[in-house]
């Protein structure tokens, strides 16, 4: 039976899921509209952590949320967490709207493993799921703020936690209310492997995870800056989503505004540029490990210069506050002791000190192939891997990002501008979005993703409910009926959601250990129907409790949801939903 695009797209806009969010791009920023909705990172503002942040410069605003955000909540990338699939089962679910050739060019766990990093590592090891049958893939759901925070709730956690594109909605949203940054100014980006912004401010920003890099961070040569690095080297962007709408790397269409795509593209293609310097050369060292054996440093001590092989020099800088590519270096070369130098050159190595004089006296330029081969030349006299040393030289100093194509692409107009601003307080935010959603299917998939079930069809809810929830049909499955209701009906009657009319799915109350009434009335009716496929299911909701019917026999209880009275039919849903 087939269903219609609508009610797959506005389900997926609950779930959102990695593979949902690559079929369905409007997702990832009906997430970041949701979060932008939710009362959870207003309240940030008043945290005392950002008192007087309206008076700072925009670089000191957002280096100040980063922070928070560094205090409040880690990485999390556990297959477990939200379950698993197979690839057959999302294909049967998604064969209208896309074919398995065309997800393997840009999707990781269906068979695209990148340019170059990628394609050298098992990618089922890579993500650990080699411990499983060959076509078992995870959900990786992406969290909203409140399904963020619940982490706390879970065993061997203590703040909230989120997966990539969790973190990059989470920075969006909050970028844009609590560090006052227009969201023209903010572009969502994914890969097949990974999901970061990209912030329009000074010479540009990227988020990576919880982190932030400026230009000077991406240049620095250190292992966080290496692995922040890998997905723009080495994936292509599968969608860009902005404001003004997204574009993909696979579609035709595109809803982003095209003069936004091209400041875009410009400024990460600046970004991701810089000229070879003395100080690029030595960060360049330090990330290029491999390249250190071609070099030693010359240090002049009691009068008679002495030298250092580099790779030696390079691991003086673990613990200490000097590093070699600035103007600590001699400090961090006076704290070695002398017998660690020698007193004559090393063979077969270049002098450090000599190559930099030699690029700055030349003012290399990376981008022209007729500078490189002088650096191959100089670096060539006393290193037998100069070619190959000063290619990567090369990559290092620019990354070319794998965007998509404007020029074949098709733009048409999302809707009229969301038009907000972030001077507007969250009522007057809420207010813009409900005059929106009527005609802007972003906004409107928004509201779904807010999961608030007196504003929106409650099918496409009950849908992803009932199919994309695995977790507690797997942990349950041992239990007797009496033993899962006794368990679920112990759980705090506490919803991670604070608002009326917003629900958590059966995996989030399983997961975090508490919901409201009609929460635990939803996650029985997901095990038992697993149970009894063709059994009788009814629930009846009301502003201030749910009745669960299972063949017969009724469970109640009380909510807080304020919900409005309804009976929803589960035993058909299927038939009720297409």
């Amino acid at each position: 039976m087939t269903r219609s695009r609508d009610l797959e797209l506005r389900s997926s806009a609950v779930t959102l899921s990695d593979m949902e969010v690559f079929i369905f791009p409007r997702l990832m920023y009906s997430l970041l509209l949701a979060n932008l909705m939710s009362p959870r990172i207003w309240r940030w503002r008043d945290d005392p952590w950002f008192d007087g942040i309206e008076r700072a410069k925009p670089y000191r605003r957002i280096n100040r949320l980063k922070q928070f955000i560094m205090d409040h909540y880690v990485f999390n990338l556990d297959l477990d967490t939200w379950g698993l699939t197979t690839k057959e089962r999302e294909m049967e679910r998604f064969h209208e709207f896309i074919d398995t050739d065309t997800l393997a060019q840009s999707n990781a766990l269906f068979g695209y493993e990148g340019d170059k990093y990628y394609f050298s590592i098992d990618i089922r090891t890579h993500f650990g799921l080699d411990k499983y049958e060959g076509s078992v893939i995870p959900y990786w759901k992406t969290e909203t703020v409140e399904a963020m925070d619940a982490f706390k709730f879970k065993p061997a956690y203590s703040n909230g936690a989120g997966e990539c594109v969790s973190l990059a909605a989470l920075y969006a949203a909050a970028l844009f209310i609590v560090a006052r940054i227009p969201l023209e100014d903010i572009f969502l980006m994914a890969t097949p492997l990974h999901s970061q912004n990209f912030i329009d401010v000074g010479e540009g920003i990227l988020t990576n995870n919880r982190r932030l890099l400026t230009k000077s961070m991406w240049y620095n040569g250190t292992a966080l800056s290496a692995q922040a690095r890998r997905a723009l080297e080495n994936e292509r962007v599968t969608i860009v989503a902005h404001e003004s709408g997204h574009i993909h790397i696979l579609y035709e269409e595109a809803t982003i505004d095209p003069q936004a795509y091209k400041r875009f593209s410009d400024r990460l293609h600046a970004y991701l540029r810089t000229p070879i310097s003395e100080e690029i050369l030595v960060n360049f060292l330090r990330h290029h490990r491999e390249t250190q054996n071609c070099f030693q440093v010359r240090w002049r001590i009691h009068g008679s210069d002495h030298y250092i092989a580099a790779e030696h020099a390079f691991s003086y800088e673990h613990g200490s506050p000097y590093r070699l590519s600035d103007s600590t270096r001699a400090k961090l070369l006076d704290d070695i002791d002398e017998e660690e130098y020698q007193t004559a050159p090393l063979p077969g190595r270049m002098v450090l000190n000599d190559f930099e004089s030699f690029i700055r006296d030349h003012r290399i330029d990376c981008n022209k192939p007729g500078d490189l081969q002088r650096l191959k030349h100089e670096l060539g006299r006393d290193c037998n891997r100069a070619g190959s040393a000063i290619d990567a030289l090369a990559d290092f100093c620019t990354v070319e990002p794998h965007l998509p194509e404007a020029g074949s692409k098709r733009f048409v107009r999302e809707g009229e501008p969301l038009a907000l601003r972030p001077d507007m307080n969250r009522e007057q935010l809420m207010d813009r979005l409900e005059q929106l959603r009527s005609h802007h299917p972003v906004v409107e998939l928004a509201f779904y993703s807010y999961r608030d079930l007196n504003r929106t069809d409650p099918w496409p809810f009950l849908l992803a409910a009932l199919e994309r929830n695995p977790v507690s049909v797997h942990a349950t499955r041992d239990m007797s009926d009496a033993e899962v209701i006794g368990l679920v009906s112990e759980m705090p009657d506490e919803s991670i959601y604070d608002e009326e009319g917003r629900l958590a799915q059966p995996d989030e109350v399983w997961n975090f250990g508490r919901g409201d009434g009609i929460e635990k009335a939803v996650l029985l009716a997901n095990i038992f129907r697993e149970r009894r496929p063709d059994g009788q299911f009814e629930l009846t909701v009301a502003p201030d409790h749910a009745f669960l019917s299972c063949d017969g026999d009724v469970l109640e209880f009380a909510s807080a949801k304020g919900l409005r009275s309804q009976v929803w039919s589960l035993n058909n849903w299927l038939d009720e939903t297409t």
